[in-house]
């Protein structure tokens, strides 16, 4: 998202006579006098410095989320290559004959980051229609952002919410904060999907998905039982590692695609409020220049009067 718009809707309304002023071909009305035009070239001015700022930021923060990517990579590379060697498939149904899975949102709380938040929740809603997701899943949302996206749709849908997500870089902890507490509401799942922003480099970003599979589907796999000395409560850990690990690898390639995309941005925004302030420069000079030669006119036309 761009802290400024297309440089065709620059406008200004006052109190002031309408006159027209025009470049590029449009109109702009209520361009009156120069303060007018100062005091917008000024506003432009403090914008462009504060997206320049944020930029800086926002690459600083990349370059760090960038470095801490790599490692975090392994974490969730590591259970997909589990579950795909143990041949784990949700079997079970409900009541009405309908696998129980849960959809898992990874967002944050801050916005001016392009489409990062709309694109998990595009690919969820995209999922749903094709019903590759049932309808009846359950939504668990990390980040205010996809919560407020997702409310005026699928609000009755909403099992748990995480907040203050982006604020600071995720760590392992956060990751275990969401998955106990998570596990300890009691939702009954056979298979859950986390969607998140798969980063792929400093332009680009994917919206991705990921499995976690229940405890009863992992042990109902027909591989488990080729690990040597596995026992229900070392299955049951073993679970809830994966479940941490998934979630922080999801945090770890959602905020470095947030980073990037922030950055991409914020570069757009200067880009614009640099083409706002040339034409604004433009018309400043023109509209002085106008003034002095109407000023000149007035002078000449009461000397020859007199």
């Amino acid at each position: 998202m761009s802290l400024l718009a297309k440089s065709s809707s620059i406008g200004l309304t006052t109190s002031s006579t309408s006159v027209v002023f025009g470049f590029n071909g449009g109109s702009f009305r209520n361009y009156v006098t120069l303060k007018d035009i100062s005091m917008r070239l000024k506003s432009v001015k403090n914008i462009q410095k504060i997206t320049q700022s944020m930029k800086m930021v926002a690459a600083a923060k990349f370059s760090r989320s960038e470095r801490h990517l790599r490692s975090a990579r392994g974490y969730g590379q590591g259970a997909a290559d589990f579950f795909e060697k143990c041949e784990v498939k949700t079997t079970s149904e409900d009541a009405d004959g309908k696998h129980k899975s849960l959809a898992i949102l990874i967002s944050s709380d801050r916005g001016l980051c392009g489409g990062i938040h709309s694109s998990v929740c595009k690919a969820f809603k995209a999922d749903i229609a094709n019903a590759s997701m049932n309808a009846e899943s359950k939504i668990v949302i990390i980040g205010d952002k996809a919560r407020l996206i997702l409310a005026r749709t699928h609000k009755d849908k909403f099992h748990m919410s995480y907040n203050n997500v982006g604020r600071l870089p995720p760590t392992f902890v956060d990751a275990s904060y969401i998955a106990d507490s998570l596990l300890a509401s009691g939702v009954k799942f056979d298979s859950a999907t986390m969607y998140y922003n798969k980063f792929r480099s400093a332009v680009s970003y994917k919206s991705s998905r990921q499995s976690i599979h229940s405890l009863e589907t992992l042990q109902a796999s027909p591989m488990i039982d080729v690990y040597d000395g596995r026992t229900d409560e070392i299955t049951q850990c073993f679970q809830e590692f994966l479940c941490v690990s998934i979630i922080y690898f999801g945090l770890k390639e959602g905020n470095c695609s947030e980073q990037s995309s922030r950055m991409t941005a914020m570069g757009a925004a200067s880009k614009n409020a640099g083409e706002m302030i040339d034409k604004l420069q433009l018309q400043f000079n023109r509209t002085r220049q106008a003034v002095i030669t109407r000023e000149l006119i007035e002078i000449i036309s009461g000397a020859a009067c007199v």
